[in-house]
């Protein structure tokens, strides 16, 4: 396993979608929130729009993971999971 990476559980209620992803924790939240966004826009061929809007949350706290941090200043670890509302 590649200790740069966590795997995490991703739900989307948007599209009624949950994937397991890994992660670089060297890169910012917001930077992995535009390239997950913009696989899902070509995965679902369109169901799936960007907005600026949309947040990761906890699913256990709902916390908003901070867009400007890196993956390694916040709480996430393998096994977390997340939502993109």
């Amino acid at each position: 396993m590649n200790k740069n990476k966590i795997l995490i559980e991703l739900e989307i209620p948007l599209i009624e979608k949950s994937y397991d992803l890994y992660i670089p924790i060297n890169k910012r939240i917001g930077t992995i929130k535009k390239l997950i966004e913009q696989a899902l826009v070509e995965i679902t061929e369109g169901a799936y729009e960007m907005k600026l809007d949309t947040n990761f949350y906890s699913k256990e706290t709902g916390q908003i993971y901070d867009v400007n941090k890196n993956v390694r200043e916040t709480d996430l670890k393998n096994g977390s999971r997340i939502i993109l509302i």
